[in-house]
């Protein structure tokens, strides 16, 4: 299982946020490049970015800084965030990412998200789908919906979807470890690539994500509050 560490920005700085909410923002780094340098020294060789500014506006608000990691390292980047109309996907692959997941859009537009899926194929775009309680949230993790995330991942992988990344917010930047069984749940539907991503605090906890199937876990509070030695979890990668 592959271990993606994971930079989230804000006014171009390195955050974490605690179960998605926005005032509880914590400052980790000026300069996400420096981070992601030090990844890339460390073995990593994927990184997992989001666009916390854009997923909450219109479209991309940070592209600027995630263009630099890009350009400056080799790292496989996917991001999230902000990627909401035609301008947007297009500034991403110009900009060098190697994926681009899609979370509100793919809830709100499917059309033009299944037209992106068909245009850059599946292994280009990612399904992001974050849920709280089960339900998918969108905007940023502002606005709720009445669907259910297992049946909303189902559905896409019906469509083509091969890869996905879901969040449990409920777990998100909790420490408290991931959510095995919805990700249980999700295997046992959807014959997809599946990333994990929230809660994760040990190493226990990545070899049970393991077990499930997942095919990589993103991990974020647990290396920048020191709860998983960082260069042990590169010899994982």
């Amino acid at each position: 299982m592959m271990i993606i560490p994971a930079i989230d920005i804000i006014d171009g700085k390195c955050v974490r946020l605690t179960k998605g909410e926005y005032n509880t923002k914590k400052v980790y780094a000026e300069d996400p490049l420096e981070l992601a340098l030090e990844f890339e020294g460390l073995g990593f060789t994927h990184l997992h970015i989001v666009d916390l500014d854009g997923a909450k506006a219109k479209g991309l608000v940070n592209l600027n800084v995630v263009e630099r990691i890009a350009s400056r390292t080799d790292l496989k980047i996917d991001l999230g965030g902000g990627i909401k109309s035609e301008k947007d996907i297009e500034n991403v692959f110009n900009a060098g990412i190697n994926q681009a997941v899609i979370g509100s859009l793919a809830v709100n537009n499917p059309a033009l998200f299944f037209t992106w899926l068909d245009q850059y194929g599946s292994n280009k775009i990612v399904l992001g789908a974050d849920a709280k309680g089960g339900k998918v949230k969108t905007q940023g993790w502002t606005e709720d919906t009445n669907i259910e995330v297992v049946d909303f991942i189902s559905d896409y992988f019906q469509k083509g979807v091969k890869h996905v990344i879901c969040t449990d917010i409920d777990k998100d930047g909790m420490l408290q470890g991931p959510s095995l069984e919805l990700y249980s749940e999700i295997m046992l539907k959807a014959e997809v690539d599946l990333v994990a991503s929230g809660g994760i605090h040990s190493m226990d906890d990545l070899d049970e994500l393991e077990k499930i199937g997942c095919s990589a876990a993103i991990v974020g509070k647990a290396i920048y509050e020191g709860a998983i030695d960082l260069e042990k979890l590169a010899e994982r990668c």
